[in-house]
């Protein structure tokens, strides 16, 4: 088979792993056509990944609820109702961030483990439990915003979380050194991660990419990577809010794709009836994932928190909606058992360009609702369609 046929091959097989590279591609063209180029100035592509940031840490939890075969709908409300909370400890009580920030983390979690024991112990449908959970964190953000209505935050160590970048250390020809070398650390990362897993699948007798189309992917990827930091450093670098939800991607897509967890959550998501009869604990995975998903909720509320530097009535807003579709774009299959992390956060991006292109557009808030409402009815009916294909 030669390269051009091998690639043809490659893209229809993989194709649920490839449109939404696909996707983002044809966006980013469109839009910085359309924009004369505008829509790629660093200034906008750094606003545009900060503003994805809260909802992206979001959808990564949200991916690996939805591949258990379960929905959590009070997200939104929870990440508002913590972000909060943590304004109260950190202007009401004098807590220093350090002491906060771990404190909202661990109730987080806990409300995640509610959530799970409704579901897997009391056997609750998940949106049931989680409409309920929407509806009283909903509750609890008016309760404890009621005598200001706006939280206002003054400690600029924390809202440097959502609106400061990474020390320069030093600018050469205008470009932040230390970012260049975290996209440098990053290339790095990705092409011996790509490289082991290659080595291992030829271990096992798994089947592989010939060495052309393993190396046009290396530096196609490679070459994004380095765009996109050249693109920041040439502004203030990276912000403290990439750097974190690049954390979230890491330890995330290490514990799915590594770990004797990650092969239970996708065997659970696939079949729980297999899974429980193969002996896995299909209620621990539960526990595990919906504590998971409360702990992304906290900090995804200290991302929108600190970004606003004010806790809002309003806050958590649509945040659960907003993760759902970005999961669903970035190829979490409605029927459980598959998805990626890092499709959550390239559904995420999608989702957050069509944003910022419409609004350097001019387009109407009633249309870019429309739009987006369509671009997450196409996501699934190509999910639906692929696995009839299959």
């Amino acid at each position: 088979m030669n390269f051009f046929s091998e690639a043809r091959v490659l893209i229809r097989e993989n194709i649920r792993d490839y449109g939404m590279f696909i996707a983002l591609f044809v966006i980013i063209l469109t839009f910085s056509f359309l924009t004369d180029g505008l829509f790629m100035s660093s200034r906008n592509i750094s606003n545009l990944l900060d503003s994805a940031g809260y909802i992206a840490v979001l959808a990564v939890g949200m991916t690996l609820v939805i591949v258990i075969r379960h929905i959590d709908l009070s997200v939104g409300f929870v990440a508002g109702f913590l972000g909060a909370i943590v304004a109260i400890l950190l202007t009401q009580m004098g807590m220093s961030m350090f002491v906060a920030i771990p404190i909202i983390l661990v109730l987080g979690v806990i409300i995640g483990l509610f959530n799970g024991w409704l579901v897997a112990q009391i056997g609750i449908p998940s949106f049931v439990a989680t409409l309920a959970g929407m509806l009283i964190f909903r509750g609890a953000i008016l309760q404890v915003t009621e005598k200001t209505g706006t939280i206002i935050i003054q400690d600029d160590k924390f809202n440097a979380i959502g609106n400061g970048y990474i020390p320069s250390l030093l600018e050469v020809s205008g470009l932040h050194l230390l970012s260049l070398l975290v996209g440098l650390v990053g290339i790095l990362l990705y092409i011996y991660n790509e490289f082991n897993t290659r080595r291992n699948k030829i271990k096992y007798g798994f089947e592989v990419v010939s060495k052309g189309i393993f190396t046009l992917k290396l530096v196609f990827v490679s070459a994004i990577i380095a765009y996109i930091t050249w693109i920041l450093a040439g502004y203030n670098g990276f912000s403290w809010t990439v750097i974190i939800v690049m954390l979230v991607v890491i330890i995330y897509h290490f514990l799915t794709t590594k770990t004797v967890l990650g092969r239970h959550i996708y065997a659970v998501g696939s079949n729980p009836e297999a899974a429980h009869l193969s002996g896995m604990n299909v209620k621990k995975i539960t526990y595990i994932v919906f504590g998971s998903m409360g702990m992304l909720a906290a900090l995804s509320g200290i991302l929108f928190t600190s970004r606003l530097q004010s806790a809002t009535t309003t806050a958590g807003t649509l945040f659960e909606l907003d993760a759902i579709a970005a999961a669903y774009v970035g190829g979490v299959s409605s029927a459980g058992g598959v998805g990626k992390v890092t499709g959550a956060i390239i559904g995420a991006i999608v989702m957050a360009s069509l944003t910022s292109g419409m609004n350097l557009l001019g387009v109407g808030i009633s249309y870019q609702y429309m739009i987006r409402g369509g671009v997450l009815a196409g996501a699934v009916i190509f999910d639906v369609m692929t696995r009839k294909k299959r």
